[in-house]
């Protein structure tokens, strides 16, 4: 299940939730809810804002070729360090 990183705009805390990528929370309460966060004293329809993460965009190639080039000698520059 992926995560996702959520700002509280009554705070400004950031909080990680994993949830369905077919949810999304837009107010405090919906976020506990997702996330089984304690409300404490923000008010439960206080906005909150899903924050953009490179770490969840990956290329199609990324998965199929998982090691580097030059990890199969493919390379031949050692450009990138990695030991061949």
């Amino acid at each position: 299940m992926p995560s996702y990183d959520y700002r509280c705009l009554a705070t400004g805390t950031v909080h990680e939730v994993k949830h369905p990528i077919s949810q999304k929370a837009t107010t405090w309460g919906e976020l506990c809810a997702l996330g089984n966060l304690e409300p404490g004293d923000v008010p439960a329809d206080s906005p909150v804002e899903r924050l953009v993460s490179a770490a969840g965009v990956l290329s199609r190639g990324a998965l199929r070729n998982p090691e580097p080039p030059c990890g199969t000698g493919g390379c031949g520059r050692g450009a990138c360090s990695f030991a061949a």
